[in-house]
């Protein structure tokens, strides 16, 4: 079955069937539906099954595994928002007696707080949460296999702790809560930590046969806030669509840029491989692509959502067997297709709405140092620095309201630029976080650190 809208051109439709037609063939899943995103609206959804089987629509849910942690970040950043707690609190100070109460709560949502990878015990993915009713259980006597905050390890229990540390803030079941704050808000109607009709049976698919074996299905218990969820594509299309633009009834877009900023430090594989962890989203860097998301597993089943911010394209794929199709690979590749074929058509150009004779006094040519830089005004009513060579440090800034403005992004991301003016009202230089950006290259008339040779510039003596 395929859902095709006139939004996308019959040639890049038939591209998105050709390639999810060719993940399900040699991948050997029983089914795999995909939905493609653009402009915060769903396109296209496509779905293929094995000949036996009647193909999914968008309304099927799958198990989505780790994808939840993407949700239960956005609650732990509802939290912050509201001032219950800051992102660089020790655990300890609002969750008491866990024994890895030393990492921060950043640490945690990026995976930097040094725990191990799992839980100890049986496998806990194809095992009853009833086995590990508390949290002693979920990390184990040795909760730290690595010093905290100084490496990005992928923890699966904690996520269990920030599940259990939103419980202890709300007085309230992280299912409970997750249901009144985010789905609800946004309509995800057929995102539930229990599957329901109609819903796909998780499979392994034989390596070397083809023939197919049921995968349990258990509750997770204590881990479910790092993979629980049951989700249709239809719902995480919508998902997307929030990561993207935000929601302020559930989280401001600010947070969610937030969210999708690297936080965790990289080790030299993930740099070589271009992947970053976030705040609860992965960023991967693939054939010129720059996609933040999440993928998810769990036995017999597998789950991807993927966004291109600079193409405005996003994609999930969802697959019920436990290995095969990579759906990383292949939502990246349905992204690519449209980007491609389609390419973003930009919003008109419009003018500010008022000319502020105090910024407009501020644009154009600045020098640091000898290195010529560029200062715009936009109509969003931020300002932008970058380099007119083309190569060094650049970032938008936002506006403080009071003249000065705030680094998004880059090296300058969190400082402030601000306007410094001589004892007339005329502009001296710009403050960059220590840095003096000058109307010429050294200007004379500006405190340039070091000062500026009396006898200016000269040629070859």
């Amino acid at each position: 079955m395929t859902t095709l809208q006139e939004e996308l051109l019959p040639g890049t439709r038939r591209a998105l069937l050709h390639r999810i037609a060719v993940a399900q063939a040699e991948g050997r899943a029983p089914s795999l539906v995909a939905t493609v995103v653009r402009g915060g609206e769903a396109v296209w959804t496509g779905a293929r099954a094995s000949a036996e089987g009647r193909a999914p629509d968008g309304n099927v849910q799958y198990r989505i595994g780790s994808i939840t942690k993407t949700f239960t970040a956005v609650l732990v950043l509802r939290l912050r928002d509201e001032g219950v707690l800051d992102l660089g609190d020790p655990l300890e100070e609002h969750l008491p007696g866990t024994g890895a109460g030393e990492a921060t709560i950043a640490e945690l949502l990026a995976h930097s707080g040094g725990l191990a990878a799992e839980t100890p015990g049986p496998w806990w993915e194809r095992t009853p949460g009833t086995l590990r009713p508390d949290l002693a259980d979920v990390l184990g006597e040795r909760p730290f296999v690595h010093p905290v905050g100084r490496r990005f390890h992928y923890a699966n229990p904690g996520y269990a702790l920030l599940g259990a540390l939103v419980e202890k803030v709300r007085g309230a079941s992280w299912e409970e809560v997750l249901r009144r704050e985010v789905l609800e808000p946004l309509g995800l109607r057929r995102t539930s930590v229990h599957p329901e009709a109609p819903h796909a049976e998780g499979w392994a698919v034989h390596p070397w046969a083809d023939v197919m074996l049921p995968e349990p299905v258990e509750d997770l218990g204590r881990m479910a806030p790092a993979g629980q969820l049951w989700s249709t594509t239809d719902d995480l299309a919508r998902f997307a669509a929030f990561l993207v633009g935000g929601d302020d009834r559930v989280l401001s877009a600010e947070s969610l840029r937030e969210m999708r900023t690297p936080a965790a430090p990289m080790g030299t594989a993930d740099v070589a491989s271009g992947y970053a962890y976030c705040l609860g989203l992965e960023i991967r860097h693939q054939d010129g692509l720059t996609l933040v998301g999440h993928t998810g597993s769990l036995p017999g089943f597998l789950a991807c959502l993927v966004i291109s911010l600079v193409d405005d394209v996003a994609a999930v794929v969802l697959a019920n067997c436990t290995s095969g199709p990579a759906p990383f690979t292949v939502a990246a590749d349905l992204v690519r297709i449209v980007a491609e074929a389609e390419p973003r058509i930009p919003a008109p150009w419009r003018p500010l709405r008022d000319a502020e004779p105090a910024v407009l006094e501020l644009v154009g040519q600045w020098y640091w140092g000898t290195q010529a830089f560029a200062l715009r005004w936009s109509a969003d009513g931020g300002v932008s620095l970058e380099p007119l060579s083309g190569i060094g440090r650049r970032s938008r800034f936002r506006s403080n309201g009071d003249g000065t403005w705030t680094g998004l992004e880059g090296y300058y991301a969190g400082e402030l630029l601000k306007p410094v003016r001589r004892p007339d009202g005329s502009v001296s230089h710009l403050d960059l976080g220590s840095f003096v950006f000058t109307r010429q290259p050294y200007d004379e008339r500006a405190p340039v650190p070091g000062g500026v040779e009396p006898g200016g510039w000269r040629g070859i003596r």
